[in-house]
């Protein structure tokens, strides 16, 4: 795989809105290096035989049941809240 250029880097930086020097994009540059090179020793393991998975562990997600339980009594809720109509709390406007 191509070694990825501190141009290219900064490139990508800029795109993310990362504001990088020129230090850190070689010494990212370089990383990314590092890491392209240990995708391609693994590209050269054979998997010819190897099942596709997810996951190491055979996990089942452990859910309760979903049911219906009662909430908060509203009145009690109210007394907690600055202000309030109609049985909904007011919130200080945020969109115009």
């Amino acid at each position: 795989m191509a070694k990825m250029t501190k141009e290219e880097v900064i490139e990508v930086a800029h795109l993310a809105r990362l504001a990088i020097t020129d230090e850190e994009a070689e010494h990212f540059a370089d990383q990314l290096e590092a890491i392209t090179n240990a995708m391609e020793l693994l590209n050269e393991l054979d998997t010819e035989n190897v099942e596709p998975t997810t996951h190491v562990l055979q996990m089942v997600n452990v859910l309760r049941e979903d049911k219906s339980v009662p909430g908060l009594d509203r009145d009690l809720v109210m007394k907690n809240v600055k202000e309030h109509e109609g049985g909904q709390v007011k919130v200080p406007t945020i969109l115009e």
